[in-house]
């Protein structure tokens, strides 16, 4: 062989060293178990991601360097930081080690911080994309706040932008919305449980009238407009309350014992574990109180219960069933004149609200080769909610001021109008079937979803007089059959979608994931409304109106990632929105406003663009700014009779910045304090609003109902050994609750028009761990004992001001076996 050809051979060789230097394929595991971890996540130094493991526990990894400094994080686990020096191809194990509940409240908490107190999800988990999205995860175990009573202020801190309805029944109902969306009952989310659909109608009703109690949860993603592609259409986007999984070990017993203010009590017991192949996870919550006003006691009952078999290394089945009761006494609304004379006041006795919530979901995972997956979701609910209350005269509909005072009473005492009953009945089933894969172009793995869904819903409702009494009978009294509010419909409602993204990886930094959406739905109404004459009654009569509306439509989004390091990420997303008209938007009878039966779907698109990201573990952040087209929007407006009526008033643009910012105070300044917690956050969102066009005169121009400017959340922690405690200071400035933009009148008889004012918040919380089976939480809400109110209700809870509670007291006992 010659020189020359000598040198090029190690010229090549030394190249090829250089580039493909050395592939490391890395095993991780549980230590105690040997059970193979997926999703663990790997990072060399302090700001380069390498990748996480897959079902397998396995992670294929190439480094040009022989020496390397390598971090493994594992949620629930102890980090491993780790120098390792290759002398060639290699096959690693590394083992973790669960967190000991021995360490001290402040160790354990920050050990689990490392990953977080919120996160943002992985760019692929399971059969799920989220490159390029914005996401936010509040891990619920981090979270310092009074979770018996579900209150969403503190458990929702670190998510941007929400805007919550204060609920007055121990938290039995969650009511959020963002960048614009009404809050109630969570309505403009997809809302989950585990990933299937737990809301009454996705499509027709999608109300929750259901919220997983959060003393039971692990998680809550929450994932914005863009989620539409992968969830469904809604603007708001995807709420996933993710359950507590199975410990590692036979069985695990916490009990979870609360008393609080205004004759609260409730009780939490769940019962975790895992034996052979065999895993389990369940929970009893009870809850009673008397709430602040008169007329407000609640009682509920939850029972939620997993099974998980293991039948080999690939195959995985789970079934789930749970079961959710409540009976709620409802003290109706306020008058701005009534609600500054005396929040506490309650002119209504004979309001209830009943809910009775089954689901049930079989869920099979299948890791069909090292690269591809499968999950088939099938899940069912069989539920109803009962509404029963005095809403003022029937001969007045439509009026803007609803008097509670005019509930009369004969000379014997008796009530002498009925009340107004509504029984939904929601059953509905579906299956959602997902199938990931990946495939290397070059030095980069791509990866692709595919999935569709099914869903079938038989729902009804009927609506007319309720008994005459004041106890909570849910029973329509068939002789007043010149009751004026009164229609009986079945909604047989089907929908069939199919969706896709792909995440292409342009190198080890930049990624483009493209998706899309077919839609198919079919949403029917059979039935007939009570048309009442009331100048003669004996001419009234009722009307068949039985409608089909079939829509066939494609949604399509782009989702855009850059991230050089851990340090930073720029990401961005746009995707097409659509909701369609529900059948509560056009047929139930409201004494505060008519329906106009042209009512029609709402369409639009959202857009974010952001940057997140964490420095070491001291600072971590996300900023982005956002749009949000919002065509059609339904919302009231005054007709020339001047009553109420509910339609599509126009189209509405939406813009703002959201930010969260969280500094851990404790690893800048005090690294040596090891029993030392002390971190701040800040969360702050200002959005700005109009109306680019309506048909309604005076409504182009205005700004959106319920959009605060100014929505500020921060507050900070601090521990020292088994002490943790926590304060939240919380700020919304003033918001419409109109499209006229009505504003603020403390002078105001009516209740259900005016402006919602500024407020300002105060929480505290605390807690011990005496030992690893024992913890006290306690903490006061409202500290500083402000009156306001977050709501004006035009139907149930109401109509009127819902006010919020005052200052209220609570205390947890936690008492663990295992």
């Amino acid at each position: 062989m010659k020189l020359k050809d000598f040198n090029i051979l190690v010229v090549c060789l030394l190249f090829v060293q250089l580039t493909f230097a050395y592939e490391i394929t890395f095993k991780i595991q549980n230590t105690q178990t040997q059970q193979a971890l997926e999703g663990v996540q790997v990072v060399q130094g302090s700001n380069t991601f390498v990748g996480l493991t897959n079902h397998q526990g396995v992670l294929q990894a190439n480094f040009k360097s022989s020496k390397v400094h390598l971090m493994f994080f594992y949620y629930g686990y102890a980090v491993v930081e780790q120098d390792f020096v290759f002398t060639g191809n290699q096959h690693i194990t590394v083992n973790l080690t669960p967190l000991q509940e021995e360490l001290s409240a402040v160790v354990l908490n920050a050990t689990k911080r490392i990953n977080y107190g919120l996160t943002t999800l992985k760019p692929v988990e399971g059969t799920h994309i989220y490159a390029g999205k914005k996401t936010e995860v509040v891990n619920l175990d981090l979270v310092s706040g009074n979770k018996a009573n579900n209150n969403p202020r503190q458990i929702f801190a670190k998510v941007a932008g929400l805007n919550i309805y204060d609920s007055n029944d121990g938290g039995l109902q969650l009511n959020i919305g963002g960048r614009g969306l009404d809050p109630n009952r969570t309505a403009n989310f997809n809302t989950r449980q585990n990933d299937y659909d737990i809301s009454a109608d996705v499509l027709g009703y999608p109300e929750s009238y259901y919220t997983p109690p959060t003393e039971g949860l692990g998680q809550i993603q929450v994932i914005r407009g863009a989620a539409s592609l992968q969830y469904g259409t809604q603007f708001g986007g995807l709420v996933n309350f993710i359950t507590k999984k199975p410990v590692d070990k036979p069985i695990e017993v916490i009990t979870r014992n609360t008393v609080a203010s205004f004759g609260t009590l409730a009780n939490f017991t769940s019962v975790s574990g895992t034996y052979n192949k065999l895993s389990y996870y369940a929970y009893y919550n009870g809850k009673q109180g008397d709430g602040f006003r008169p007329n407000s006691d609640y009682d509920s009952t939850n029972f939620f219960a997993h099974l998980g078999y293991q039948f080999t290394d690939n195959t995985k089945a789970s079934l789930e069933v749970t079961s959710f009761k409540y009976l709620a006494h409802q003290p109706g609304g306020l008058s701005d004149v009534q609600f500054l004379e005396d929040p506490t006041q309650s002119y209504l006795n004979r309001n209830w609200f009943g809910v009775d919530w089954k689901l049930y979901n079989l869920k099979l995972e299948q890791q069909l080769t090292d690269v591809s997956k499968l999950t088939v979701s099938v899940f069912a609910l069989d539920a109803s909610r009962k509404a029963l209350g005095f809403r003022g005269n029937p001969s007045n509909i439509g009026s803007i001021v609803f008097n509670p005072v005019g509930d009369e009473q004969d000379a014997n005492g008796n009530y002498v109008f009925n009340r107004d009953l509504i029984v939904g009945n929601f059953k509905n089933y579906g299956i959602e079937t997902r199938f990931l894969s990946s495939y290397s172009l070059g030095n980069n793995t791509n990866y692709y979803l595919l999935g569709g869904k099914l869903y079938k819903a038989n729902n009804s409702q009927r609506q007319g007089a309720g008994s005459k009494g004041i106890d909570a009978n849910f029973s329509f009294d068939e002789s007043a059959s010149q009751y004026p509010n009164q229609n009986e419909f079945k909604f047989p409602n089907f929908n069939a979608s199919l969706f896709g993204e792909h995440i292409f990886n342009l190198n080890q930094h930049l990624s483009i994931t493209p998706g899309f959406r077919f839609e198919h739905i079919n949403t029917q109404s059979d039935g007939n409304y009570f048309v009442y004459n009331f100048n003669r009654p004996s001419l009234s009569f009722n009307v068949d109106d039985n409608n089909e509306f079939v829509r066939n439509f494609v949604l399509l989004g782009l989702g855009v990632s850059y991230k050089p390091s851990q340090v930073f990420e720029l990401y961005g997303n746009f995707s097409q929105n659509y909701r369609s008209v529900t059948f509560s938007d056009i047929r139930t009878v409201n004494p505060t406003f008519k329906i106009d039966p042209n009512i029609t779907d709402e369409t639009g698109y959202t857009g974010d663009i952001g940057v997140r990201g964490k420095i070491d573990k001291k600072f971590s952040y996300d900023a982005s700014v956002f749009t949000m087209v919002y065509g059609n929007r339904i919302g009231q407006v005054l007709n020339n009779r001047a009553q109420w009526i509910r339609k599509n008033i126009g189209t509405a643009f939406i813009y703002g910045l959201e930010s969260l910012l969280q500094w851990n105070l404790k690893e800048t300044y005090f690294k040596d304090y090891k029993n030392l917690k002390l971190d701040v956050f800040s969360n702050v969102a200002i959005t700005r609003s109009v109306y680019l066009e309506s048909e309604e005169n005076g409504v182009a121009g205005n700004q959106v109902e319920f959009i605060p400017l100014i929505n500020l959340k921060t507050g900070a922690s601090f521990g020292w050994k088994n002490l943790l405690t926590s304060i939240q200071y919380t700020f919304i400035s003033e918001q419409f609750t109109d499209v006229t933009n009505s504003p603020y009148n403390a002078d105001n008889q009516s209740t259900i028009i005016g402006a919602i004012p500024s407020y300002a918040i105060l929480d505290f919380s605390l807690s011990y761990k005496f030992s690893k089976n024992f913890q006290l939480e306690t903490g006061v809400s409202n500290l500083l004992d402000n009156s306001y109110f977050t709501r004006r209700a035009t139907g149930y809870p109401g109509p009127g001001i819902i006010p919020a509670a005052p200052r209220s007291y609570y205390a947890t006992l936690q008492i663990k076996i295992n």
